[in-house]
This record gives structure tokens, sequence and C-alpha cells, in this order.
């Protein structure tokens, strides 16, 4: 499914390149399918930037670079895991949990993002957290919404997201946690958390 191209420019206030420079970087990243992906999550992440209030450029590039991991080598994924000293639960999980903080951290050291807001949307895309940004439920969102998403519930989801983004959010959350559930696979910590957070009545 070809998504056709977004028209942001940028500031250079969040990142020293143009959106086609880092359109360049992402995609030597990962497959064409990949790619195709990141940018369906771009399209749908400036939607909803412009209709919340979140910052659209700081959308475009969270939502561009959220993939940016997915697909490196396992072994450097695990050793920058160590070296950084992220959580090492972290390595108790597979690249679908590894790819958020690994990404942040190449984020930071190979794309020069310095924006923290940025840096934890791409670094809670998959599992959300306790306390979102704006921009994080954004992202949070798109990604699980993109145009190219097929799966029981995602047309809800998407209603969802036009209305009350905090409730995607809700809906995403409980969802994934009951395909988890019943896959019988297992959840990472904070994504319990999330769940505590956004979803769990008092």
């Amino acid at each position: 499914m070809m998504i056709k191209s977004t028209n942001v420019s940028y500031s250079k206030d969040y990142i020293p390149f143009t959106r086609a420079e880092l359109l360049d970087k992402v995609r030597l990243q990962m497959s064409q399918e990949r790619f195709e992906h990141v940018l369906g999550v771009e399209k749908v992440a400036v939607e909803l930037a412009q209709q919340y209030g979140a910052s659209i450029e700081a959308a475009s590039i969270a939502a561009l670079i959220h993939d940016y991991a997915k697909e490196r080598d396992l072994q450097e994924m695990h050793d920058l895991i160590i070296s950084a000293n992220l959580d090492l639960d972290l390595l108790q999980y597979g690249s679908e949990i590894w790819h958020g903080p690994v990404g942040a951290i190449l984020a930071k050291k190979e794309l020069r993002v310095k924006d923290e807001e940025i840096l934890n949307a791409i670094r809670h895309h998959t599992v959300g957290s306790s306390n979102m940004s704006l921009l994080e439920q954004v992202i949070y969102v798109a990604d699980y919404i993109e145009p190219g998403r097929d799966f029981p519930g995602v047309d809800e989801a998407r209603k969802l997201a036009k209305s009350d983004l905090a409730k995607a959010v809700s809906f995403e959350t409980a969802r994934t946690l009951q395909y988890l559930i019943l896959k019988q696979r297992k959840i990472y910590p904070k994504a319990i958390e999330t769940y505590n957070t956004w979803v769990a009545k008092n």
C-alpha cells in the first residue's frame, strides 16, 4: 500500500536535517515494507497532531524515527541495552520491546535528536507509559491505526482516535494486553503500568 507523502517543513529546531534528508537516513535502516509502515504512521500522527494541538513537526519526526531500530541486529541491540544501562529486565523480552528504548538511544546518537519529548515518544511507542505526553499519545495511537493496519478492532480504534485521543490510548492498551494474554505471551511490566493508568478503573 503506497502512502501519499506528507508535506511538513522542518525548522531544524528538533533535528539538524530536512524531512527529505531524514527520510533518506530512515529508509537505509529498514525494509521497504517497514518504511511504508513508517510513512503511514507519520500521516496519521500529523493528522492527530493537527487535531489535538501537538507540534506537527515533532509528530512527523517522532513518527519517522519510531521504528528506526526495529530491524537492527539483535546482538547490537542486546549490547546497547547493557552499555547504555537500560533496564536489564528488557533482556527477558524480544526486539518487539527492545526497539523502542534502543531506538531512542540511536535517534540521539546517530540522528542528533535532543528533544526529550520526541525521544520519549520513540522510547514508549510499543508499551506506552503511565505518564504519556500528548506527543507520546499521538505516536502510540498512530502506530496502532496507520492505514496499513488490518486486524479486528482497528476500525473502532480509528473512530476513537478522531473523537477522544485518551480513549484511543485506553482501547489500544486494553486490546494489546488481551491479545498477549490470549496468546499466553510474556507481558513487559511497563505495559501493565500503562494499563493500570489508562484502562483500569478505581
